[in-house]
């Protein structure tokens, strides 16, 4: 995810220097940038064209709504997350499977909860998050291999140790 970005493009907004990057890159791949927040008055337009969504957000606000719109649009969602040394990624909402609310049912409290910015995070962790998030895309796409759906997967950088903490759809929860 941050691998896009370089210091020539400090002051310019995030999503022309990813597509310039991924132009760069492959020029044959087509990239929509859409430079509009992601609100609840947009969300479910922007988000119902494409077959699987893909998430790097760094607030809980933007992670429930992306989570609520795929739940209702039946949309795959590959969700990475990272914390300062940790990150985690998992696969919502697939063939029915678990959604976001299924793990994590309320979001925390404000003051619990730093953004990046605010926490800090090691500088590789975006890049080994995305490349799962990526991997875990094709998969997705392709239908094939084993996914994460009812999984998270726990990154810890500091011991390099990987492990999956099992979940399951809620049944108290309605769809």
């Amino acid at each position: 995810r941050q691998i896009v970005h370089n210091v020539s493009w400090v002051g310019k907004p995030k999503v022309e220097s990813a597509s310039n990057w991924i132009n760069g890159l492959n020029s044959d791949i087509d990239v929509i940038g859409i430079e509009d927040r992601l609100t609840q008055g947009n969300s479910l337009e922007r988000m119902s064209d494409y077959d699987v969504i893909i998430d790097g957000t760094d607030n809980f606000q933007s992670r429930y709504l992306i989570g609520d719109v795929c739940e209702i649009l039946g949309k795959p969602w590959i969700f990475g997350s990272i914390h300062r040394f940790e990150g985690q990624v998992s696969t919502f909402n697939l063939n029915g499977g678990p959604n976001y609310r299924d793990l994590f049912p309320t979001p925390p409290p404000p003051e619990l909860a730093p953004n990046c910015s605010e926490a800090g995070v090691i500088g590789v962790l975006p890049g080994i998050v995305g490349t799962i998030q990526a991997t875990e895309a094709i998969k997705v796409i392709l239908g094939i291999g084993h996914l994460l759906s009812g999984e998270l997967l726990v990154i810890d950088a500091l011991t390099m140790d990987f492990r999956k903490l099992e979940f399951s759809k809620n049944p108290d929860t309605v769809s």
